[in-house]
């Protein structure tokens, strides 16, 4: 119990009433004020949250033994915590190309196998270089690329990937929006280029687009009928074309940074419509509301910063978990503040895309470096 001033002002009047010592006096009142203070210490001092913790789990997936898996790019969740995978089977080497598995591979959350598909087919055009999957609450499936003409790489098309394409969860096109290699700018609403996330919104039935590497901006379209609603780019402004292949870092990073998107690599759309973007190149992450009104941003120049965000699947979502280099930082959605930092043993790093699902489990697509499941084992003790 902690003591004020005045009441060891009472006990020390009590004591010397009793007619005890002079020295035994102010050893009661060095106790006494011994606790206050330690008592004020506590009181003052940090604050403890309750963190997610996780660790990875080295036996997820379970890739039949017939296929082999390229790049892994992204993943997404669907209504039944299934995990959809997107790789670039384009990646494996010769010798393994005969094996390449479909670039849509579909697991429950144990890691078993449930189904695959895609791949260029009739009707649609297949994007060159896989980049971005969403499976919305619908059950449709969304998938972009981020293919250059002028990359190099061996294998692909000379073509920009400026289509995002719709499914059924078995693979059939419901549509197509924007032409491959067909981009006009930031300023065409009719295609993209090289998208490189989409995420839709349920209540307004809206897609929203990181579009991405070849623009610099947030495109909102019709999730139906893909009708453009609306757009913007850094800051609520007006996205500037800056169109190259060449992945370009500043630097220096200062806050506010630049007032242009850089690459536009991940986004996810809050249940209460707030809009997260992960400005990749500029180690940003900008928070807008649904209808693109800017309202603050975090920047970490230390480390290489939003190469993904996701949400915590608790009721109010109140983490963003953000690619950090070697590791995902936690952050404050409300406040944007980082808070702590999830690295369990055996963590490869960050990740390219990520995903959570309803069990508060993380999934990282870590091109090069493979993919890993971090299994969710529930909250670090806090204080409050």
């Amino acid at each position: 119990m902690a003591f004020s001033k005045s009441k060891v002002k009472d006990h020390r009047s009590q004591v010397t009433g009793q007619k005890v010592s002079k020295v035994a006096a102010v050893g009661i009142v060095a106790v006494c004020l011994t606790g206050l203070l330690g008592s004020m210490s506590l009181a003052q001092g940090p604050q403890t949250r309750s963190l997610p913790t996780f660790e990875v789990d080295p036996a997820w997936p379970q890739v039949p033994a017939k296929w082999k898996l390229g790049d892994p790019s992204s993943f997404a969740i669907d209504a039944q915590d299934n995990v959809w995978l997107l790789h670039r089977p384009r990646t494996l080497p010769k010798e393994q190309a005969s094996m390449a598995a479909p670039p849509v591979m579909v697991f429950d959350s144990s890691g078993k196998f449930i189904k695959a598909w895609g791949g260029a087919g009739n009707g649609y055009e297949w994007p060159e270089r896989e980049h971005g999957i969403h499976v919305d609450a619908k059950g449709f499936v969304w998938l972009g690329g981020n293919n250059c003409p002028t990359n190099g790489i061996q294998g692909l098309k000379p073509v920009a990937d400026d289509q995002l394409l719709k499914f059924t969860t078995d693979g059939k096109l419901v549509m197509q929006v924007g032409r491959s290699n067909q981009s006009k700018g930031n300023a065409d609403t009719k295609n993209l280029h090289r998208p490189a996330d989409a995420w839709v919104n349920a209540p307004t039935n809206e897609v929203f687009v990181a579009d991405g590497y070849g623009n610099h901006r947030v495109i909102v379209l019709d999730a139906d009928t893909g009708a453009f609603k609306r757009m913007w780019g850094a800051f609520a402004e007006q996205p500037k074309d800056d169109d190259h292949c060449e992945v370009v870092t500043p630097k220096t990073f200062d806050d506010p940074g630049p007032r242009n998107f850089s690459i536009v690599h991940a986004l996810r759309v809050a249940r209460d419509g707030m809009v997260y973007v992960a400005d990749r190149e500029n180690r940003r992450i900008q928070s807008f509301t649904s209808d693109g009104k800017f309202v603050k941003q975090l920047v970490k120049a230390d480390t290489q910063f939003a190469r993904n965000v996701a949400l915590s699947p608790d009721r109010d979502q109140q983490f963003l978990y953000v690619g950090n280099g070697d590791d995902i930082v936690i952050v404050d959605r409300r406040t944007l503040e980082i808070i702590g930092s999830i690295k369990p043993k055996g963590l490869k790093n960050g990740g390219h895309q990520i995903a959570t699902d309803s069990k508060g489990n993380i999934y990282i697509a870590q091109t090069t470096m493979g993919l890993q499941k971090l299994t969710f084992k529930g909250m670090s003790p806090g204080s409050k």
